[in-house]
């Protein structure tokens, strides 16, 4: 568990925040630009002090005000990537994970060989650093802070200076550190599609607080969660189980509460796990059994609420078996038909209007040896 209590100010900026994160996972701090992410994650890296407050991580106490515990940053075991890698440009990629391991603890828990598999370096390794793209410049910088067997990786904007396609390049390896070690790794980023892929727990951030939290699927409904993304975006995020392709449509069968959906995704084998976000504008709800249309994902369930959304809309809440989406409806259809909580209904949704991404628990390896 990691625990931060801080505030820290910074001439008119207030830096506030206080919450508890369930280790491992990626927790991804999101917010719009200027809401205090990376002040927050430097705070926690010890490389800015702060005012008054505590941080821990497990047993061990990083910073205390009360109890006069300022640990310094080296000796936090804190992995950190910034959004410029920050490499050393006189070595080669060698030399620079060479450096990390001649200073990193006896006891390690990755190594060498392991991160160039997982990062795919091996064949970079006599490269220097201004022969790198910007993708490969960051993969090396995330190796590196592997290699000081950190017991927590900070990952602050690691993608935001890199363009669309060398996006695209890195975050398969993000997912692969998620899915394979079982390192804590707080990631920072305003890309909401990033903290779609990658993360498991979702701390919100807005004007220096960190305004709710939570499991990623609870966020996805959270009202706090609109403001930051916008109408558009609104959308229940689901973890199901994929059941095999369709033989007709060739999509992704992924069992979903008690329903099932049809996903356009890459191969996942049978059993495994998808992640599917499921648009509020994309839902159609009907109170009777749909019959003759064009769209083949229905799923049955219950309205759990009714709420606002603006002027002409509502939010309508549908259990579907456990597990809650929302669709976007007019008020009209509101009262037309007499949407509350407890009425059975289905939720429509076009198959073209799902995104469907792999997702797996984290993995075996983590700091001290141990498996989980």
């Amino acid at each position: 568990m990691l625990r931060v209590a801080v505030k820290k100010r910074r001439g008119n900026f207030l830096l506030d925040a206080e919450f508890n994160l369930p280790t491992p996972g990626v927790v991804a701090l999101f917010g719009r630009s200027g809401s205090g992410k990376s002040t927050l994650v430097n705070v926690v890296a010890g490389l800015l002090g702060a005012d008054i407050g505590r941080v821990a991580l497990d047993e061990t106490v990083l910073f205390d005000t009360a109890a006069r515990i300022d640990m310094p940053p080296e000796r936090r075991r804190i992995g950190y990537v910034f959004q410029d890698a920050r490499l050393f440009p006189h070595l080669s990629v060698a030399g620079n994970l060479r450096y990390a391991q001649r200073r990193a603890p006896a006891q390690a828990f990755v190594g060498l060989g392991e991160v160039l598999d997982l990062l795919d370096l091996g064949s970079l390794m006599e490269r220097r650093t201004h022969q790198l793209s910007g993708g490969e410049r960051q993969r090396v910088a995330i190796g590196r802070a592997l290699l000081m067997q950190p017991c927590l990786l900070l990952l602050d904007e690691p993608l935001a200076s890199l363009d669309a396609a060398r996006r695209d390049e890195v975050l398969p390896y993000l997912e692969t550190l998620r899915d394979q070690l079982a390192i804590p790794i707080v990631y920072v980023s305003h890309n909401y599609d990033e903290v779609l892929r990658l993360a498991t727990y979702l701390v919100l951030m807005d004007a220096g607080k960190t305004v709710a939290q939570g499991g990623l699927g609870e966020m996805s409904l959270n009202p706090a969660l609109r403001m930051i993304v916008g109408a558009d975006a609104v959308g229940a995020i689901v973890d199901g189980t994929v059941l095999g392709v369709d033989p007709e449509s060739g999509l992704m069968r992924v069992s979903v509460g008690r329903g099932e959906l049809k996903v356009q995704a890459v191969q996942v084998a049978v059993g495994g796990k998808l992640r599917v976000q499921l648009l509020a504008r994309d839902l159609i709800v009907a109170t009777a059994v749909p019959r003759n249309l064009s769209v083949r994902n229905v799923l049955t369930g219950v309205v759990t609420r009714v709420t606002s959304d603006d002027a002409e809309s509502d939010l309508v809440g549908v259990d579907i078996g456990g597990t809650v989406i929302i669709a976007r409806v007019t008020k009209a259809a509101t009262r037309e038909l007499s949407l509350r909580a407890g009425l059975p209904v289905w939720a429509l949704v076009k198959a073209v209007s799902l995104r469907g991404r792999s997702f797996s628990a984290p993995g075996a390896s983590r700091p001290g040896g141990t498996t989980q």
